[in-house]
């Protein structure tokens, strides 16, 4: 017998001890299962001020949190965290630059080798310094997100209800709070605009959204030209809407299915965090890769594009 052969047979024993033990320890084996039973908080859960969160945790399913008062939750804690990782790790990979690199140094720079690729493909090499921050500021915050929500600590750490249950997570995934994929969707969506308006010119850049020329001549293809520009000016504004909910719904639909099969099979979930990382680099490539797009359509003028 291989010794692929016999790594095989080992890993399907694994497997079914898992799967059996899964079943019988599980909800679907028991009716006291191992972990509780799965509670989805849509919105965000606040931790401080502790008066918002003490209403939290008497009433976690009908508190909202306050529109007029500044609150910290957990996903903006666990966007923090994702930040001070990013901004640690790049600054230890590259404080002593070397010739021969490191493996910090090394792993930093295949990544940017990556990134400037993908880039310089879609835009040119003329324009991807001017590309290549907000590209890889979006990828990296939205991979290391999904990556970094994996950890042991987001979950169990956190704040206990009057059951004995963790009812507010002190890290939750920043991206599974709508807030977080919206403002990076319109922060996007408002630099790409202004790159096109630098690139090719204001007045002729918000040409193509009002193109009352033909209109202000009176000929009557100008009416057609107004609404396909109002058409193009829905277009971008969908953009933000595209971007928000795509994210968003991955993510949410990634916790959910985790949290499900670890209440039905708890012994299973390891193949599903694989899926979660899957999902997680999916979703950083789709973003930043529209976002790429978007912004050479938006610096093209259409000459060129029908060239």
């Amino acid at each position: 017998m291989g010794c692929s052969t016999r790594l095989l047979l080992i890993f399907g024993v694994v497997i079914i001890i898992l799967l059996g033990t899964s079943l019988v320890l599980g909800r679907l084996g028991t009716d006291k299962p191992l972990f509780p039973e799965p509670k989805l908080h849509l919105s965000s859960q606040p931790l401080i001020p502790t008066a918002e969160r003490d209403k939290a945790l008497e009433h976690p399913e009908e508190y909202r949190l306050p529109p007029s008062r500044f609150v910290i939750t957990n996903t903006i804690l666990a966007s923090w965290f994702t930040i001070l990782f990013l901004v640690g790790f790049f600054y230890f990979a590259t404080r002593r630059i070397r010739e021969v690199p490191g493996r910090l140094q090394g792993m930093a720079e295949s990544i940017l080798e990556l990134l400037i690729g993908l880039i310089e493909g879609a835009i040119g090499r003329e324009r991807t310094r001017m590309v290549l921050p907000l590209v890889a500021t979006i990828f990296l915050y939205v991979l290391f997100n999904a990556l970094l929500a994996i950890l042991p600590i987001f979950g169990p750490l956190g704040f206990f209800g009057e059951h004995g249950d963790v009812e507010i997570p002190l890290l939750r995934n920043a991206s599974t709070d709508i807030n977080v994929p919206l403002a990076t969707a319109l922060f996007a969506v408002l630099v790409v605009e202004y790159w096109g308006m630098r690139a090719i010119g204001s007045l002729r850049y918000l040409g193509q959204f009002f193109n009352i020329r033909d209109l202000l001549r009176g000929r009557p293809l100008g009416i057609i030209n107004l609404f396909v520009g109002g058409l193009e000016a829905l277009s971008h504004l969908i953009r933000i809407v595209s971007f928000t909910f795509r994210l968003f719904g991955n993510m949410t639909a990634g916790k959910t299915l985790v949290l499900i099969i670890a209440f039905l099979l708890p012994f299973l979930t390891f193949g599903f965090y694989g899926l979660e990382v899957l999902i997680g680099v999916i979703q950083a490539l789709i973003f930043a890769g529209l976002t790429l797009v978007f912004a050479t359509v938006a610096v093209t003028p259409h000459e060129d594009e029908a060239h």
